[in-house]
């Protein structure tokens, strides 16, 4: 996979587990917390894809292939890291949800 692709399949994977943990959300307020749950699931598998394709990035840096910064590479850390930090607060907003609707 050369760099571009790398880019847009972690924009990709980050993208959807952001969109899952967006209706893990909605369907905890909705008090469906099973299918909240398993949208919290479905979130963390994209992000461990996207995680395993940065780490390819980080391996062939450390065998010193490293790969130009550009902008595109900056944005997709950034919608990585984003999407990690929504899903962690949808895994929270999920269990207040449980615990409100007991």
């Amino acid at each position: 996979m050369n760099v571009e692709q790398i880019v847009m399949t972690i924009i990709t994977h980050s993208g959807n587990a952001k969109s899952d943990a967006v209706e893990a959300i909605q369907a905890a307020k909705a008090k469906n917390i099973s299918t909240a749950y398993e949208l919290i699931t479905k979130a963390e598998k994209e992000l461990l894809e996207a995680h395993h394709v940065q780490t390819s990035l980080i391996q062939n840096e450390a065998r010193g292939n490293r790969a130009e910064v550009t902008l595109l590479l900056v944005h997709a850390q950034d919608h990585l890291m984003n999407a990690i930090t929504f899903k962690d607060l949808a895994k929270e907003f999920v269990e207040l949800y449980e615990s409100m609707n007991q």
